[in-house]
């Protein structure tokens, strides 16, 4: 058994190390103590992703898959399939994890495969609350960190990002007939999802365009700035973390700005003279 556990870590840091995101999920800066726990949170995100974009599968098999995914949790089974089960059980259980944060995780990647469209930003947060905060909290649960009112700005960071990877993927995840922007803020730009749809396939964006995106951006950055009372919660070498991927992901807000609102040509992403200008700002100003 332990020889098994010790090849599922292993499965999960590589998983880990080979796919990078706005900013590595397990880097230097979390202590080594804990990087395989966060390896393993990674790994089982990472592989309920794949399976609900599992492209030669159809919705309902996706689905389908999902639910066993889910339902093997919740059982503690173990499959062949599925390398990382034995670091996923082991992490849960050494650090007092709350389970419903990863099957909410599986419940928002069945959500992704049933609906499409999001009436106002009530319903995209709703969603967030599935696909993203139950990660932040995760975190803060493996650094011993259980504070509702930490838990609460968690909230806001992890939102805040999954709006931003909206975003930054907005072209990518159109031709895939998903739509986060919300109806009411199109409507209020009077533009459709049809709209977006001909902007992607003309690579064209317009006035109304741009004036929704800002509206979106700065909402977004909103929670970020809300969010950042989350710090005075965190020390050491993991509040640094969580401040960088903070600013990380305000720098791709920025970076939108930068495109003119543009997010159907050019796809915003961070390159390592980003990174170091963040972690001087960071160190200096905190």
């Amino acid at each position: 058994m332990k020889q098994i556990l010790e090849n599922s870590y292993n499965f999960c840091i590589k998983l880990t190390n080979k796919h990078y995101e706005n900013f590595p999920v397990a880097s230097i800066l979390i202590p080594k103590e804990k990087r395989k726990f966060i390896s393993a949170v990674y790994a089982f995100a990472r592989i309920a992703d794949d399976i609900a974009d599992e492209s030669n599968l159809s919705l309902v098999k996706r689905i389908e898959k999902l639910v066993e995914y889910k339902n093997l949790l919740i059982n503690k089974s173990l499959n062949e399939n599925y390398q990382h089960l034995p670091a996923v059980y082991h992490t849960i259980e050494t650090n007092s994890l709350t389970l419903q944060n990863f099957t909410d995780l599986i419940d928002a990647f069945i959500q992704d495969n049933k609906k499409s469209i999001y009436q106002d930003w009530e319903e995209v947060l709703e969603y967030c609350s599935k696909s993203a905060n139950p990660v932040g909290r995760i975190l803060l649960e493996i650094f011993n960190i259980k504070n509702e009112q930490a838990f609460f700005y968690s909230d806001k960071i992890c939102s805040a990002l999954q709006l931003t990877n909206f975003f930054q993927d907005l072209q990518i995840d159109l031709r895939r007939g998903r739509f986060y922007l919300p109806q009411n803020l199109l409507s209020k730009y009077n533009l459709t999802n049809d709209d977006l749809i001909v902007f992607v396939r003309n690579n064209l964006v317009d006035d109304r365009f741009r004036g929704a995106l800002l509206e979106a951006v700065s909402f977004a950055e909103d929670m970020f700035l809300e969010g950042k009372n989350l710090l005075k919660y965190l020390s050491g070498f993991f509040r640094l973390e969580i401040n960088l991927t903070i600013e990380g992901g305000m720098e791709i807000l920025n970076k939108i700005k930068k495109n003119n609102y543009d997010s159907i040509n050019y796809r915003p992403k961070m390159i390592k003279f980003d990174w170091l200008k963040i972690i001087l700002k960071v160190i200096f100003n905190g």
